[in-house]
């Protein structure tokens, strides 16, 4: 029997201006065309087909997403659903039933099921792995209370991917369990929390008897700590490492300030701005290349530096536009509470990116965790002492 011919970039190319043709943009709906294009593989080339892919490398994205924004085609939306494309999708590929992969990927791709995180708690932010929310099980259903914060969207999720202890008498790495979690559950109370820019884009949320089947548990009962790290690693590449045009995103803002408005220049302005855009350039580049290394496996350590990368530029730039535009730079025009489905970094005021950038420091993990991460396991610099690594959760002092 013939063995199939593996996708070129021709090929695919080929493939996907036929799929245009079978089903114009300009007379398709925009959710029967992403429909269609998802079972026909060209959603996410690298998952396997009949879950939105061709099992193409994932270098090969890039040749159909050109193609189809050549002819105008509509997107998904990815900025509003980047939580889901971004952490729950290859965290379900990795680590999901065949079940759970049809049943979760496609009207998460689509758009049609927004997703959040439930990770983060008061007394676990920066140390993730003594979280307290408990999960006990109950015949075929696991009974979950709780607090989690700093959630991005969980007052429009459908689902969220979520972290549970289940075993308090083991270390606090090992008596976690990964759960699938219903947002519309009766138990889920989602509050807003305002934020410096006066916006509440963030919320915590509460869990009083949550009931989450079994069915809904991804991976092994304790092994939670082994699924949250294939979240946490996508998490940081999906933010430090997204596909930005020479000169996109903030360095854009900054160096279009400079050229309209020439007489705020200094030679000082100068050469920080030179510096910035370097660095930034630099950044852009290291994040191809990381993508390009991704095609090739999962996502490793190198993620961290990104978003590290990521966090320390986007606050100097906000700050460097701030003074470029001396009393201007103050101005903020919408101080109300709004509570946006996504972040606008770049169509906004240049006082809205300087507060929202503080928090880039701290989402998608802490600038100094990740400093040991890369310390660790990329520089391979011996480990900070952990004295409670192997002590039961219940002991340790909180």
């Amino acid at each position: 029997m013939a063995t199939a011919q593996p996708l070129t970039e021709a090929g695919l190319a080929a493939r996907t201006r036929e799929f245009l043709a079978a089903h114009p943009p300009a007379a398709t709906g925009r959710e029967e065309f992403l429909r269609a294009r998802f079972d026909a593989g060209l959603a996410w080339v690298h998952y396997p087909e009949g879950l939105g892919g061709l099992a193409a490398p994932r270098a090969l994205q890039a040749v159909v997403d050109a193609v189809l924004e050549a002819a105008g085609a509509p997107d998904n939306d990815p900025r509003r659903i980047g939580i889901g494309l971004g952490m729950a999708a290859p965290t379900l590929l990795a680590h999901g039933t065949e079940e759970q992969k049809r049943r979760f990927l496609r009207p998460l791709w689509l758009g049609e099921e927004v997703w959040c995180q439930l990770f983060s708690e008061p007394g676990a932010g920066s140390d993730l792995a003594a979280l307290g929310t408990r999960a006990v099980r109950d015949g075929d259903f696991w009974v979950v209370d709780g607090q989690k914060v700093w959630t991005s969207s969980a007052h429009t999720a459908r689902w969220a991917i979520l972290i549970a202890r289940t075993d308090p008498d083991l270390p606090k790495h090992r008596g976690i369990t990964y759960f699938l979690c219903d947002m519309t559950d009766p138990g889920v109370e989602v509050r807003p929390l305002r934020q410096i820019t006066g916006e509440a884009e963030f919320n915590e949320v509460f869990l009083t008897g949550v009931r989450i089947p079994d069915a809904h548990r991804l991976g092994a009962v304790g092994q939670g700590w082994e699924v949250a790290r294939t979240t946490l690693m996508n998490e940081r590449v999906s933010i430090g490492g997204m596909r930005l045009p020479r000169e996109g995103g903030m360095i854009g803002k900054a160096a279009a300030v400079w050229r309209d408005r020439p007489g705020l220049r200094t030679h000082a302005l100068h050469d920080r701005l030179l510096t910035l855009w370097v660095e930034a350039e630099v950044a852009r580049l290291t994040a191809e290349r990381l993508r390009q290394q991704l095609a090739a496996g999962a996502p490793g350590p190198e993620g961290s530096g990104m978003k590290l990368a990521f966090a320390r530029l986007n606050q100097e730039i906000s700050g460097f536009e701030v003074e470029l535009l001396a009393e201007d730079g103050l101005l903020y025009q919408d101080w109300t509470l709004r509570r946006p489905e996504q972040v606008d970094f770049t169509g906004r005021d240049a006082g809205y990116r300087y507060l929202r950038a503080k928090g880039n420091s701290i989402e998608g993990g802490t600038s100094e965790v990740l400093l040991n991460i890369v310390a660790e396991r990329v520089l391979g610099l011996p480990a900070e002492p952990r004295d409670d690594k192997d002590l039961p959760w219940k002991d340790l002092a909180r």
